[in-house]
């Protein structure tokens, strides 16, 4: 595993954009290439900053009601796709699919709809799928990518930036993955513990 890797490209998907600001500008600043979806998207360029779309990546739109955005092969597969393998590397070039060395997300906010007394509808609809799948293929692959799991690590990822440009190490890299599959596990659990009690 190389110690230190180039952020080139991040993809960002949130539900809320504030405390994003500064990271977006200090991204683009650095040179790194911003790949979003939709509300997030809007967001990124109403800052008078360049975004590419995912679905420009992925030829498909937004489907089923917003369910479907970043589910897709070329998506996942610049996430997953390891660097140090040439087998790997080969098939991302043959596909055409461009390594994503940053992911930043912030999950639906499931436990907040739940206290909100919200109906049983509108609290499946904030099960996030993709969002909490970025989140564990982002943690999976920590030798190569940066994984951003919610709100709370924002604070980590500037210093980051700030300290060393748009790089980051294997310390780092882990230590955000840790993170990682620390918001996967209590949103999942918040999940069964709402099946459970209905």
């Amino acid at each position: 595993m190389a110690e230190n890797k180039k952020i080139r490209r991040a993809l960002v998907s949130v539900f809320h954009k504030d405390g994003l600001d500064e990271i977006l500008r200090t991204l683009h600043q650095q040179g790194v290439e911003l790949l979003s979806t939709g509300g997030t998207q809007a967001f990124i360029e109403s800052l008078g900053i360049p975004c590419s779309k995912v679905e420009d990546v992925t030829s498909y739109p937004s489907i089923l009601g917003g369910r479907v955005k970043t589910l897709h092969p070329k998506i996942f597969g610049g996430i997953l796709g390891r660097r140090s393998l040439a087998g790997d590397r080969q098939q991302m070039e043959q596909y055409e699919i461009p390594a994503i060395d940053l992911v930043i997300v912030d999950l639906y906010p499931f436990e907040d709809t739940v206290r909100s007394g919200a109906s049983d509808a509108d609290i499946i609809e904030k099960i996030d799928i993709g969002g909490i799948s970025l989140i564990r293929a982002g943690a999976k692959n920590f030798s190569d990518v940066v994984i951003v799991p919610s709100k709370a690590e924002y604070p980590a990822l500037l210093k980051m930036l700030q300290e060393k440009g748009a790089s980051s190490d294997i310390e780092d890299r882990k230590w955000f993955a840790a993170r990682a599959f620390g918001v996967s596990s209590h949103y999942d659990t918040a999940i069964h513990g709402w099946f459970e009690a209905n």
